[in-house]
């Protein structure tokens, strides 16, 4: 190799390294951060990493692929902003089941200003469990919201009838995870600072008490520090993520979907809060299944609405340090 093809593969290596710095920032379920990212001297590459998997609350791992999802877009993402052209190939080797993606660069390509507001949003998203706001949102950034999930997912708008059969949903899923112990001890671990460093939901995120809304939000099974202040969730507004099948490489476009909308919502100054628990048992699933009348199958519900500006909002979960999830020992042993 020569000292420019060198030079070029280190370069590379350094905006694919920094690409998954970024995607650290991901949401996942009960921040599991549930993915690990092998960087090679030509691609990256995006494993899921089965110790953080919640084996109760999702034994086959579909939110968890969800979860590995979202990281994935924002590695794109963060690749875009630098001017990286890249070829995603989704699940490429079945004798790897924990090999999700590899991305793999292309060229360079010209930077949007798009991608560069996404890219400054990632570091501000948030999720916030608090009411809403009794101001509706925009109907400028809905469509806005609705588009960006695009060739990856769908976004359906429940109509009042479905968001009440989507609040008795995730009432009934909430009381069968509440009488689920291993459901509960899953809970407690991931809420009680018990998982790995940097992970997990700590009491300033989870609300001090739960709020009085429509569609009732998860109960942790503790209360936080985090003040739910006033409001409701009457100006909400309720999607349903979903797709036209459930294999593993659909709920994989389901997390990139989710972070693309997410992004956007954030770029619009939008809350996102998703809710996860109806999706989580069978039966309630089907539920929503129906909801979509044959349309395809949910992967993930979005309260979307405006947080109330006069109350601070929650601060961010805290994340794995980079080196924990990031693996360079190749490219390192090829420049040796």
């Amino acid at each position: 190799m020569s000292i420019d093809d060198n030079r070029r593969t280190c370069a590379l290596s350094a905006a694919l390294a920094e690409a998954a710095r970024v995607a650290g920032f991901a949401p996942s379920l009960h921040n599991t951060q549930p993915w690990r990212w092998r960087v090679l001297t030509d691609r990256l590459e995006l494993l899921a990493d089965r110790r953080r998997q919640l084996a109760a609350t999702d034994p086959d791992a579909k939110l968890l692929t969800l979860s590995c999802g979202t990281a994935l877009h924002h590695v794109r993402l963060a690749l875009a902003a630098e001017g990286h052209a890249v070829e995603v190939r989704r699940l490429p080797t079945p004798s790897e089941p924990d090999l999700l993606a590899a991305i793999v660069p292309t060229g360079p390509q010209q930077v949007t200003g798009e991608a560069m507001r996404l890219v400054q949003a990632i570091e501000v998203r948030h999720t916030d469990r608090r009411p809403l706001s009794e101001t509706a949102v925009p109907a400028q950034a809905l469509h806005a919201i609705v588009a960006s999930v695009a060739g990856l997912a769908r976004l359906h708008i429940l109509t009042a009838d479905q968001v009440l059969e989507l609040a008795a949903a995730a009432d009934r899923a909430g009381a069968v995870e509440a009488d689920d112990p291993d459901i509960r001890r899953e809970l407690a671990y991931w809420t009680g600072r018990a998982g790995p460093a940097g992970t997990g939901l700590p009491p300033e995120v989870l609300p001090a008490e739960m709020p009085n809304t429509t569609v009732p939000g998860r109960d942790f099974g503790t209360h936080g520090t985090l003040p739910i202040g006033p409001g409701h969730d009457r100006a909400a507004v309720y999607a349903m993520l979903y797709g036209g099948d459930d294999e593993p490489e659909s709920w994989l476009r389901a997390g990139e979907a989710l972070s693309a909308a997410w992004l956007t919502a954030t770029d619009c100054g939008v809350s996102v809060l998703p809710l996860s628990g109806a999706i989580e048992v069978p039966q309630t699933r089907d539920v929503l299944r129906r909801v979509l009348a044959g349309l395809g199958y949910p992967y993930l519900v979005l309260r979307l609405g405006l947080a109330d500006p006069d109350v601070a909002g929650p601060p961010h979960t805290p994340r794995m340090p980079a080196a924990q999830i990031l693996d360079t020992s190749a490219v390192r042993l090829a420049g040796s």
